[in-house]
C-alpha cells in the first residue's frame, strides 16, 4: 500500500499540462495551460499518450447531455501511462497498477458502491456515478487524474493510438453485443467506431455481419465489407435474410422502426448509444411476435475485463485517423460530418 503520493522519477520535471477545455456548450473547445494536479486518495495520475474522440463527446458539446460539469476537458477513451500514484492505491479493485505502467481510462470514472444498483452488480447504473470527460475531467489533455479502481492495465497494447478506440467504442459494443444475445444473423446500424470493432469480434466468433450505413456511404461500406461482413447497404434496406438482433450505434430514433422489420421474430433491437433523437411511432404489429428493444447504459468494469482479454484473441485492430491535441475541434467536427472512417484519436 502506498501511503504517500509517489511521483514517476523518470517524468519531465513539468509544473502544468495542457488540455482542450469546454467552457461553454455549443461553444469550440478552449486550449488552457494549468497547474499540473497531484491525485489524491485512491487515485493516480496518467500521462496521455492518446485519447479517442467519441460520439458522445460531441453530445456533451453540443449540450444534448445534461447534467454534466462546466468547464469540463471532455474525452474517455484514453491510454496513457501512469505518472504518479495518491496516497492508497491498493485494494481488491486495484490490481498490476504502478508507475510506468500503461493504462486505459473509460467512460465510466467512479461508482459509490453502495446503492441499490451497485449492491445488486449493476454499476452502470448507480445512483451516484461519475463519468470521464463530463462530470470529472477527461482525456483532451496531456495529463488526467482517474481513480485508480476504474482505469485498466494494457499489457500487450502496444500501439496507443490503436487501442484508445478500444476503452468506449469497443466496450459499449461489448456490451450490446451481450444485450443481443447469441443469435447468428447481427444487424450492425452505424458503421463508424464501435461497429467497426465489433463487427471483428463478431466475424471471430463465426457469425454473420450485416452493416447498414448512411445511404450512398459507400466508404463505410467498403470497410465493412472488408473486415468481413456478409452484407453492406444502406440504414433504409431490407436485409437479405431476417436478422437474430440488430444493434444501433446510430443515435437516430427513425432507425428503431426499421430495425424491428429486421429482425425475426422473438429478435431484439439494442441501442447502444448514451443518446438518441426520438424514436417515432410506429405500428404494434412490428414489434409483436416477442421483438425487444433495449438500450445500453454506460459499461461495467467486468464489460472491461472481458473485452480487453477478447480483443487480442480476436485480433480487433481500430481503423484510426490521428489529429494533434490542439486541433480536436476538427477532429469534433470531422466525426460530426462523417469525413472518416473508424475512429478520431488525439495525440498529445
Amino acid at each position: 500500500m502506498t501511503t504517500g503520493s509517489q511521483i514517476d522519477p523518470r517524468a519531465a520535471p513539468a509544473e502544468t499540462m495542457a488540455a482542450m477545455v469546454l467552457r461553454q456548450v455549443g461553444a469550440p473547445l478552449v486550449w488552457e495551460e494549468r497547474p499540473l494536479p497531484r491525485p489524491g486518495p485512491g487515485e493516480i495520475r496518467v500521462r496521455i499518450e492518446a485519447c479517442a474522440v467519441c460520439r458522445t463527446d460531441l453530445h456533451v458539446v453540443d449540450g444534448e447531455l445534461r447534467g454534466g460539469m462546466l468547464p469540463i476537458v471532455p474525452g474517455h477513451e484514453i491510454v496513457g501511462r501512469v505518472e504518479a500514484l495518491g496516497p492508497g492505491v491498493s485494494g481488491p479493485d486495484v490490481t498490476d497498477l504502478d508507475i510506468g505502467t500503461r493504462v486505459g481510462i473509460p467512460w465510466l470514472g467512479h461508482t459509490c458502491g453502495h446503492c441499490p444498483y451497485c449492491a445488486e452488480g449493476h454499476e452502470n447504473l448507480c445512483d451516484a456515478p461519475q463519468f470521464t470527460g463530463f462530470t470529472r475531467d477527461g482525456g483532451f489533455a496531456t495529463h488526467v487524474v482517474a481513480d485508480a479502481a476504474y482505469a485498466f492495465p494494457l499489457d500487450g497494447f502496444d500501439d496507443p493510438v490503436a487501442a484508445a478506440p478500444l476503452l468506449c467504442a469497443g466496450l459499449i459494443g461489448w456490451r450490446a453485443l451481450k444485450m443481443a444475445g447469441d443469435g447468428q444473423r447481427i444487424g450492425l446500424y452505424g458503421f463508424g467506431a464501435a461497429a467497426h470493432l465489433l463487427a471483428q469480434v463478431l466475424r471471430w466468433q463465426g457469425r454473420e455481419v450485416h452493416a447498414f450505413t448512411r445511404p450512398g456511404d459507400s466508404g463505410a461500406q467498403a470497410l465493412a465489407l472488408r473486415l468481413g461482413a456478409t452484407w453492406a447497404g444502406a440504414s433504409d434496406d431490407p436485409p437479405p435474410a431476417p436478422l437474430d438482433a440488430a444493434i444501433l450505434f446510430a443515435p437516430v430514433g427513425e432507425l428503431v422502426p426499421l430495425a424491428l422489420k429486421s429482425v425475426r421474430k422473438g429478435g431484439r433491437v439494442v441501442c447502444g448509444g448514451i443518446h438518441m433523437s426520438d424514436i417515432p411511432a410506429f405500428p404494434y404489429r412490428i414489434l409483436w411476435e416477442e421483438r425487444q428493444i433495449r438500450s445500453v447504459a454506460n459499461l461495467t468494469r467486468r464489460d472491461a475485463l472481458e473485452f480487453l482479454a477478447i480483443a487480442p484473441k480476436a485480433g480487433v485492430r481500430a481503423e484510426t485517423t490521428t489529429y494533434p491535441l490542439r486541433e480536436a475541434n476538427a477532429a469534433l467536427d470531422d466525426l460530426r460530418c462523417g469525413r472518416f472512417q473508424g475512429a478520431a484519436v488525439l495525440v498529445p
